[in-house]
């Protein structure tokens, strides 16, 4: 079976867990014998050699890469869009402007067009989409070749904004949900948002959860942070959507009770800024400190110096972030508004929205070493059953579905 595959990021350029998700489905799908050939935007002239390097590296290995010459970037808004392009104007030459879209949605459709292109010269058997970036290009790729499109559902317009959808962006999912023959959601808890909010039939949609690669055991590295203080770690995004003013706020009631603990917050977004100075207006910024965005082993190491990873997202469709934690032997407090909440067991959870719960649970594993033991261990014996083979295997009898239609 060869599928065509339209993404917007993928590792090593990625800034988020889309990226980490569609590198372990790709993966799992090789080994299951699928043919793949995954189209990614490239912004021109914002790539490293390296990366270059390493787009070549995976080419060769589990998954035939293609690049389009685009604008379009990991999780950008519109108006983040029109700054980059402004600015790139301003540094190009006069046929820069002419070339690449004048906003984000234009430069949509630029891709969705390229993306015909291709599809008119590939041979696949079936398109799958990530996301709704990619959803016009799977359309245009659909008309031209005539085969199954699947879309694959790894977070809705109503988590990105706290339910205050982009009324351009919900269009789009729309579309690309009813022009889809089939629809994979990464949850439950994403399959009854797609139901409810975009009118789509039950029995189109099919859940596969996300998974994690487990490599090896939490080594014995030793840190000096934590020779005077306990580490509790939110690593993510820092947007609405993960929830990090929350984070904020527990780490000050936390803090009421116990001095000796450390918040860490590593990423980066919209909302870094707001959360430095909420944690200085709470007189608190000498006990949480920014690392910024994390890559590779940064983001082990990050996991195995928290003696607590808390991920308090306000609409969560799945969260592979907990998974990379317990990989890593470090216990977990999910939010409940989250997909992962469906398949993870050995963690604590609580509503984003109450502080005093996460305050408390944070608290109980700091100082109850029976209860971090108990977590730890568990942990690490439950990550062992989640298996992007698994994963795979579920989305090629969502295929086989699409391909009998």
């Amino acid at each position: 079976m060869k599928v065509l595959m339209f993404g917007w990021e993928f590792p090593p350029f990625n800034t988020g867990g889309l990226g980490t998700a569609c590198y372990g489905l790709t993966k799992g799908l090789s080994k299951q014998g699928v043919e793949i050939t995954f189209v990614i935007p490239t912004a021109p002239r914002l790539i490293k050699s390296d990366f270059v390097d390493m787009i070549i590296a995976f080419s060769t290995s589990f998954v035939n890469i293609k690049t389009v010459d685009s604008l379009l970037v990991p999780y950008i808004s519109s108006n983040g869009y029109e700054t980059m392009h402004r600015q790139r104007c301003m540094n190009s030459d006069k046929n820069f402007n002419r070339v690449y879209g004048q906003n984000l949605f234009e430069e949509v459709q630029r891709y969705a067009r390229k993306a015909r292109e291709i599809a008119e010269n590939e041979t696949f058997d079936l398109i799958h989409c990530h996301d709704w970036m990619t959803y016009l290009a799977g359309i245009e790729a659909k008309k031209v070749s005539k085969k199954p499109l699947v879309v694959h559902v790894h977070a809705t317009e109503f988590d990105r904004t706290g339910g205050h959808p982009n009324q351009a962006v919900y269009d789009i999912e729309r579309r690309g949900m009813h022009a889809a023959d089939l629809i994979i959601a990464v949850s439950n808890f994403t399959k009854n948002k797609i139901i409810e909010h975009y009118g789509i039939r039950p029995e189109k949609v099919f859940v596969v959860h996300n998974a994690v690669e487990f490599t090896n055991f939490p080594d014995s590295e030793d840190f000096k942070i934590k020779s005077h203080d306990k580490i509790v770690l939110f690593l993510g995004r820092i947007t609405i959507q993960k929830g990090p003013d929350y984070f904020i706020d527990a780490a000050k009631k936390v803090l009421e009770k116990e001095k000796n603990v450390k918040f860490i917050v590593a990423g980066s977004g919209d909302m870094e800024t707001d959360m430095i100075e909420k944690a200085a207006r709470l007189g608190i910024a000498q006990h949480v400190l920014f690392t910024g965005f994390l890559r590779g082993d940064d983001i082990d190491r990050a996991y195995k110096m928290a003696d607590l990873y808390v991920m308090p997202s306000v609409s969560e469709p799945f969260g592979i972030t907990p998974l990379e934690a317990m990989r890593n032997g470090t216990p977990v407090l999910i939010s409940k508004q989250s997909g992962v909440s469906e398949v993870i067991k050995n963690c604590l959870k609580a509503d984003f929205w109450d502080i005093d719960e996460i305050a408390n649970k944070i608290i109980a594993v700091l100082k109850y070493n029976a209860l971090h033991h108990c977590l730890k261990e568990h942990g690490l014996i439950e990550i062992k059953k989640f298996s992007w083979n698994d994963s795979a295997k579920k989305c090629i009898e969502v295929y086989k579905k699409a391909l009998t239609m």
